[in-house]
């Protein structure tokens, strides 16, 4: 299997995310840089954290112009994986890959901790190797990771079992106080209707080794790993 891990002028995760699939997973990674047109026949695409273009305008509002989404909007649109991590997930939203935007945190200040988020649903290539309710713990760092949407898309999302992952106590309480930003719904990460992109806050990279203080996020990075592999035998059965 093979990964290709998005670079923009401003990503800063882009190696911690390559790392993670790499080094500690052990399968190809490939770094693909925001002028290019090409994926080079990546099995997957990891749209990294960090301020793409320096988050000039608005978070992931320059970014969703890059030749390299271009690509990675087909990708997409015929099924391929798709993995965007906080500044990813608001670039997801902002070239409309996902739905909802990324407002300023409730608080008005930014949220850099661990926090623990609740996985809400393992029918997805994200999530497949995690049970539902099952608690993580993962490292947040953001400024515009209020999650929005209308009421209208949120109610498919919760009735098409779309939202992937909720802010949550570490028993799994998904209240107010264990909000990491004003979320709506406490809500962490989103699948499209397709359900092979999926959009987090948290970082999956910063918390794939348990040096770090967690290895918790390598889960999601294995379970892609898992689904192309099932995806590759049965297309060779």
């Amino acid at each position: 299997m093979k990964f290709g891990v998005l670079v923009f002028p401003g990503s800063n995760c882009d190696h911690d995310t390559y790392n993670a699939v790499a080094t500690v997973l052990g399968e190809q990674a490939t770094l693909l840089w925001h002028a290019s047109t090409e994926l080079e026949n990546c099995d997957a695409i990891l749209v990294p954290g960090g301020f793409a273009y320096g988050d000039y305008l608005r978070t992931g509002a320059l970014a969703k112009f890059a030749p390299i989404m271009q690509p990675v909007t087909r990708f997409a649109a015929s099924g391929g994986l798709v993995l965007g991590i906080c500044n990813g997930f608001q670039i997801l939203t902002e070239a409309g890959l996902l739905p909802g935007a990324l407002m300023r945190n409730a608080q008005q200040h930014y949220v850099c901790r661990h926090l623990h988020l609740r996985c809400e649903t393992d029918d997805s290539p994200f999530t497949r190797g995690i049970g539902r309710g099952e608690v993580l713990r993962m490292p947040v760092g953001h400024m515009e990771g209020n999650y929005f949407c209308d009421a209208e898309t949120l109610a498919q999302l919760n009735r098409q079992n779309r939202v992937a992952f909720r802010y949550a106590s570490a028993t799994g309480d998904t209240t107010a106080e264990h909000n990491a930003n004003g979320s709506l719904e406490n809500i962490a990460g989103v699948l499209n209707e397709g359900r092979n992109v999926l959009g987090m806050m948290p970082h999956p990279d910063r918390s794939s080794e348990q040096l770090l203080g967690s290895a918790d996020g390598l889960r999601i990075f294995r379970s892609m790993a898992e689904s192309l592999m099932t995806e590759s035998l049965t297309t060779a059965g």
